[in-house]
């Protein structure tokens, strides 16, 4: 008779300690993927076991350390001793247990790599943590901390969860991505707002492109950050074609006291303030930094019209009352100014550019990825020729190229390619989830290639996962 759980003949020699410590190795790697993909627990499941309670505490009593501190090295091993101290007591319960044996293994390394004692002094159960009360992040992990309610209400209500991000973006003809991921093609010509809540107000107004077409494009974005009390007053930030400035209407740069120091890329420590503006390229590319509410702004300049990428933390998003409920970001376009028909963009069946004339299609040198195109360089492409340039900077044939390929059709304007590229790399910068960047048209190939690809993706990690549990089961059990 072989042992309970050996399913043939041999699987005794697969579950002895040296092959084990061999490969334990590719299982923490397998643990890891199956964990990270989201496909369930991906553990043996019990009722007692309270991992989940020791890495929260874990969390805790280290979200307020950084390097820089004095002690940080102390205090961080004082909280992997009770990290470790909780796993103990919590070992029968969780055995078994796939993230409980990953946590413990990920103890002992950190404990290892930090010359941390097993025996030593323990931080107190409450640790004193002194929030900034102007930096949107500090002030969350508190609140989540120490279960406090945020001191500001409205009548969305604020969660006590770790806060979570939303993204919203802006670009060509126009083409808008919205808070759910909804990805829209619209008219929307004049005035619209983007986001109006209780803390930020963004809208653009757009222009009509060409003649005889009805897609426009941004020729002036407006932001007000409102005051927040203690840490800054109301800033307005205006942009309009060929008026990228770096500062706000009022001629400032910056508002509120210094919050704490960061690094810039050449080494250089600096206070950063409650509320600044960074110029990455004169005339081209600012970004505006809230960080008393947790909010980014990043817009462009390229060719006629410009671009905007916004993240911001979803508690506030949601801060609005029913008068602010006309905001694109979060419910996306009115249908009456829909130009895609539920997301599928269909191409126009022939240039709309009333008067160009069908020019030789020249391939412009250019060195950069962002450089512009002459203003009034247009051409009639046909759709293969319009594709072809896409797929010079869009490699993925996600909604972005495929809205690239939508604006060189209707425009002629070789700048909207730029903007899509560049509107797709503020958005894999500014959104917070990494698995639904792509977007395919409804409809097209690509579409159901990605659902495919990803539902072969989740059962292989489901057999991985199932071939861990199995392994770890026999390791136990040595």
């Amino acid at each position: 008779m072989g042992r309970a759980g050996c399913c043939y003949r041999g699987a005794e020699r697969l579950a002895s300690p040296s092959v084990v410590r061999r490969f334990r190795p590719l299982l923490l790697l397998i643990i890891g993927l199956c964990c990270g993909a989201h496909i369930g627990q991906c553990q043996v499941p019990t009722t007692q076991c309270r991992i989940q309670k020791c890495t929260t505490d874990f969390v805790s009593l280290t979200a307020h350390l950084t390097p820089a501190v004095d002690g940080f090295h102390a205090e961080f091993c004082k909280a992997l001793r009770v990290y470790s101290a909780c796993t103990q007591r919590t070992a029968k319960a969780c055995r078994g247990n796939l993230v409980f044996h990953s946590a413990v293994l990920g103890i002992s390394d950190l404990m290892s790599q930090r010359n941390c004692s097993r025996d030593g002094p323990t931080p107190s159960a409450h640790p004193e943590i002194h929030p900034e009360p102007c930096n949107y992040h500090s002030r969350t992990q508190h609140t989540h901390t120490h279960s406090h309610i945020h001191s500001h209400s409205h009548s969305h209500g604020y969660s006590r969860s770790r806060p979570g991000y939303l993204f919203c973006g802006l670009f060509g003809d126009p083409h808008l991505r919205t808070f759910k991921d909804s990805f829209q093609t619209c008219k929307v010509e004049g005035a619209w707002p983007l986001i109006d809540n209780d803390y930020l107000s963004v809208q653009v107004t757009n222009v009509p492109v060409v003649p005889g077409s009805s897609a426009t494009a941004t020729n002036k974005i407006t932001i007000i950050f409102k005051p927040y009390e203690g840490c800054t007053d109301q800033r307005v930030y205006q942009a309009v074609t060929d008026s990228l400035p770096a500062a706000f209407d009022d001629g400032t740069v910056s508002s509120g006291d210094p919050i704490h120091t960061s690094f810039g890329a050449d080494g250089v420590a600096g206070k950063v303030r409650a509320l600044w503006i960074s110029e990455r390229s004169p005339g081209r590319h600012v970004e505006l930094h809230a960080g008393y509410i947790g909010v980014t702004v990043i817009i462009r300049q390229l060719g006629r019209y410009l671009t905007l990428a916004v993240r911001i933390p979803e508690e506030l998003a949601k801060a609005y009352d029913d008068t602010q409920d006309l905001q694109l970001c979060l419910n996306g376009c009115p249908s009456s100014e829909r130009i895609d028909q539920g997301g599928h963009l269909p191409l126009p069946l022939s240039p709309p550019a009333l008067g160009l004339q069908r020019q030789h299609l020249r391939r412009p040198s250019y060195s950069s990825q962002t450089q512009v195109y002459p203003f009034g360089a247009t051409h009639v492409f046909a759709v293969e020729g319009a594709k072809e340039r896409c797929s010079e900077q869009l490699e993925v044939l996600d909604i972005y190229f495929h809205s690239c390929v939508f604006d060189l059709l209707t425009t002629g304007d070789a700048n909207f390619t730029v903007a899509a590229h560049s509107a797709q790399k503020d958005m894999e910068s500014l959104h917070p989830h990494r698995d639904r960047w792509r977007i395919y048209p409804r409809g097209s190939a690509a579409s159901y290639f990605h659902s495919d690809s990803q539902l072969i993706e989740k059962l292989a990690l489901l057999l991985l996962c199932a071939l861990s549990v199995v392994f770890m089961w026999e390791w136990q059990s040595l």
